[in-house]
């Protein structure tokens, strides 16, 4: 993306920032801005950092972003867009910086004349990361000269100054700081977690490269995100452990009601639909207007395209559902949207009208043009669309047996499953347990009041290789399916008639454990996201270890905490007369073992599963659990060196 030069178009001062006042409150409470002041939130100050430099893309006077972790975990952020305003602002009497980094909700954003197009939701930006820093230091290249000023904790030290010359043909901020140890109780960047919020950055932005350097020791690494194909390089990110039907991937790029709508698109030999909605860079994971429009346009093309092929009648008097032609699909839709109304709990949900219009007629001209000079992709997805029909026929018989009359009637429970007697959902909880030795002490320990146990024979259906209707043939995951009792696809479930808030995986700490935690993992992943991005969905933490004297007794999660314990109960006798025992299973705890160390609230720890990446969960699922052996191959030779445990 080259600089705009239009002297017009880039007139940017003071006077296009307005303020909504006040910034005291972001050290009282950061969690309101940030999110949390652990390992999210810290991140996060990144992200807004590195947003500011994407909206100057947007409007077309960036096409250079740097980001640097530095040895001591403070972030450079440096760009080429036009600089922060340094003009004094005409009633706030503040240079156009200062303002941007003391005021909250002060900014070009706020101004439609400075960003037509914006990616930041809140609007509270780098005053929030300078007020949440111990220290930020700012330069800024405008007009040949070369400004800087510096803060700790949000005030400021030195006044604007100007430390000299600069190119007068470059412009553009730098920005360093230090997040402050009294906010934040973690303080250490994840590589991986940058370079996947930056890779995605580059592709919905195309042509803006974006480099992410590490100089930590021992971390040293650097690289260069760059898609020149925007998100057609996306979809192929997306697919590139999947068996593509169809080299070319469909792509568009055009301004439609004055919206901006870019679409990738490309069909793969799996059974999962894989679809990513953003506006203006923002992840919209509720999806919204954009999306339905999307789906309702592709739906209606394929169904018009289904009638013109030549096919069997039979198979032209089926009429394809929205799960059949979007199965094997990867898709990725970007809109720019001037003012974007979001709703939602997460505030990621688009609520503009005139864009689910604007995306349908589009896609609907767009695609039925495409598959009509293309008739070998029209019939690749006619076949692929029509086989997902045959076999949602298939499997009605099998979905209905999962179907529940209502959240309150029981009358259709599986058998197996011991039931807790409240009936409210946000009080109940179901354990998906291993075996039935195992499901055995768990009804007789657990709390009959809240708790339901759901003993599970053997490993479940891998379902990243599998067809709905084959999945629904599966007894185990049938059974699964009708106690929690909300459905699955997008088309039969209901969040509202889950029968239990917490869903919790309780396995063996052994590899089978592990197998059978991640296929039911991957079951929920594909089948019910829902419950995972609701917060549903639970892993309990048995303990390895019983290290026992006399009457004493002490349960271990690893070999440091075991080897703790042993050494303090032996005391100067060393470990003399210390028992220790090793789970190998669940089953092996009595009843009041597996109460007081796994089911218990007060005593208990559980992990919530959530969604941070879903394009790279994703990948991680389709390399891991898929069909093709080469990228798991790969992925174990890469990550062997980080295994702890082996079970031999």
């Amino acid at each position: 993306m080259a600089k705009t030069n239009d002297a017009a178009e880039s007139h940017y001062d003071a006077s296009g920032i307005q303020v909504l006042k006040g910034l005291e409150a972001v050290r009282k409470r950061p969690g309101m801005y940030i999110g949390s002041t652990s390992a999210r939130g810290l991140h996060h100050l990144v992200y807004e950092v590195i947003d500011n430099s994407i909206d100057e893309a947007l409007a077309g006077y960036c096409d250079n972003i740097q980001c640097t972790i530095h040895a001591d975990d403070s972030i450079t952020v440096v760009d080429n867009g036009r600089g922060i305003p340094v003009d004094m602002h005409p009633t706030e009497h503040l240079p156009g910086v200062e303002l941007a980094l003391t005021v909250l909700h002060a900014g070009g954003k706020f101004d439609k004349n400075s960003y037509k197009v914006s990616g930041g939701l809140h609007g509270v930006g780098v005053s929030v990361v300078n007020a949440l820093s111990e220290s930020l230091k700012v330069w800024i290249k405008l007009d040949g000269k070369e400004h800087y000023m510096d803060f700790v904790r949000g005030d400021t030290t030195t006044k604007l100054k100007v430390l000299g010359k600069a190119n007068p043909k470059e412009s553009g901020t730098t920005i360093w700081f230090k997040p402050d140890h009294e906010i934040f109780t973690e303080l250490h960047y994840d590589y991986a977690t940058l370079q996947s919020r930056l890779r995605e950055l580059s592709f919905l932005n195309k042509g803006v490269k974006i480099t992410l350097k590490d100089e930590r020791a021992g971390e040293e690494k650097e690289e260069t995100f760059h898609a020149k194909g925007g998100l057609r390089e996306f979809v192929q990110f997306l697919n590139q452990n999947r068996k593509a039907l169809h080299n070319e991937i469909l792509y568009a790029d055009a301004d439609k009601d004055d919206i901006g709508i870019e679409i990738a698109l490309q069909y793969n030999d799996g059974y999962n639909e894989t679809m990513f909605s953003f506006v203006n860079n923002i992840n919209t994971h509720e999806g919204g207007t954009h999306l339905t429009g999307f789906k309702s346009a592709l739906t209606s093309v394929i169904n018009k395209h289904l009638d013109k092929a030549n096919i069997a009648k039979k198979d032209k008097e089926l009429r394809l559902s929205g799960d059949d032609v979007r199965e094997g699909l990867t898709a990725v839709l970007s809109v720019k949207v001037k003012e974007p109304q979001f709703e939602g709990q997460t505030k990621t949900k688009l609520g503009n009208s005139e864009v689910e219009t604007a995306v349908k007629t589009y896609v609907n001209e767009w695609l039925a043009e495409y598959l009509e000079e293309h008739p070998r992709v029209g019939n690749i997805v006619i076949e692929k669309a029509l086989a997902a029909a045959r076999a949602r026929e298939a499997a009605r018989k099998a979905r209905d047996l999962t179907r529940k009359k209502s959240a309150l009637d029981v009358g259709n429970l599986p058998g197996k499953l011991a039931d807790c007697s409240l009936s409210d959902p946000a009080l109940c909880e179901l354990y998906l347990v291993e075996g039935d030795s195992a499901g055995g002490s768990a009804k007789q320990g657990r709390d009959r009041m809240f708790q339901a146990i759901l003993p599970l024979r053997g490993k479940i259906l891998n379902v990243e290789r599998a067809r709905i209707d084959k999945i629904l043939s599966n007894e185990e995951i049938r059974t699964i399916i009708t106690a929690i009792g909300s459905g699955i696809g997008e088309e039969d479930f209901s969040i509202e008639q889950a029968r239990y808030h917490k869903i919790i995986i309780m396995t063996d700490a052994d590899v089978d454990g592990a197998h059978i935690r991640t296929l039911l993992l991957t079951f929920f992943f594909r089948q019910m996201p829902q419950l995972i991005e609701s917060g549903f969905i639970y892993i309990a933490q048995p303990p390895l270890y019983r290290v026992a004297k006399g009457k004493e007794e002490y349960y271990a999660f690893d070999e440091a905490q075991r080897e703790e314990i042993s050494a303090r109960l032996g005391g100067a006798d060393g470990k003399a007369n210390v028992n220790i025992q090793r789970y190998k299973g669940l089953g092996e705890m009595n009843p009041e073992q597996l109460w007081k160390t796994t089911m218990d609230p007060a005593t208990r720890t559980i992990l919530k599963v959530g969604i941070d990446d879903a394009a790279q969960a994703h990948s991680l699922f389709e390399c891991l659990m898929g069909d093709e052996v080469e990228p798991r191959r790969a992925f174990i030779e890469a990550n062997a060196k980080f295994v702890s445990n082996l079970d031999i």
